[in-house]
């Protein structure tokens, strides 16, 4: 009787210690699988650290330039695709654009640059270099020949020593010519003087006063025609 009472004893043994084997092995690969998250989220955080101390030694600016980069590349690849196929860029890029989206660009650019007329000449100065920095339009090509043949030298520092060694090409300086040229002729526009009459009638006392008379002419000369015929023939009454 005893010996069958351990033969039924030993199949209950042997099927719990299955058991608690069973149970550690599943708790040592859980371990394991823990562990491996552990070294791969401390691997993480390491390189976002590292990308963050590199965002952090960047310009303040650099989102925005590199995003403009970025959409620069976009439009020269965009023109040259146009000229490819014989395109005007500037057409199709206007046949994208619906009248909603350019009418919005519209009274963003003028509420970002708003004309108020001169009211010194700083901010007039400030206006112009604005202006002529909008036009500017980066050579890539230009730029990569140019840090092909410097290298680190072309991003001066405090030591460096490039002055006088960069020549400017003759398309750079007949750009800057053409501008210039631009500029001169706009400005005899605005500050042309107009001829003086000889016959005219001298109605004047000085400068500002016939300034004034000419704007009461404007406005006025149609009604008061008459009465300065009859004053001329000396027939009023």
């Amino acid at each position: 009787g005893s010996s069958g009472s351990e033969d039924e004893a030993r199949p209950d043994t042997a099927a719990a210690a299955a058991a608690a084997l069973q149970k550690r092995e599943e708790r040592l690969r859980r371990f394991r699988e823990l562990h491996m998250k552990r070294n791969e989220a401390r691997k993480l955080n390491h390189q976002e650290v590292v990308e963050e101390d590199k965002r952090m030694k960047l310009p303040p600016n650099w989102e925005a330039k590199k995003a403009r980069l970025e959409w620069q590349l976009k439009v020269e690849e965009k023109k040259k695709e146009c000229a490819a196929r014989g395109e005007d860029y500037e057409r199709v890029k206007l046949l994208e654009i619906s009248a909603e989206e350019a009418d919005r660009w519209e009274r963003k650019k003028k509420r970002k640059n708003p004309d108020l007329g001169f009211s010194d000449y700083a901010s007039a100065q400030l206006r112009q270099y604005q202006r002529l920095t909008r036009q500017i339009k980066p050579d890539l090509e230009e730029y990569e020949k140019m840090k092909e043949q410097y290298g680190e030298a072309l991003y001066p520092t405090s030591n460096s020593l490039l002055h006088g060694s960069h020549v400017p090409s003759k398309e750079g300086v007949d750009r800057m010519v053409a501008d210039l040229e631009k500029q001169i002729e706009k400005r005899e526009k605005y500050s042309r003087r107009r001829p003086y009459n000889d016959d005219a009638d001298i109605d004047y006392i000085n400068e500002r006063n016939a300034k004034f008379n000419k704007k009461a002419e404007r406005f006025y000369g149609k009604y008061t025609a008459e009465i300065k015929q009859n004053l001329e023939r000396g027939t009023a009454v």
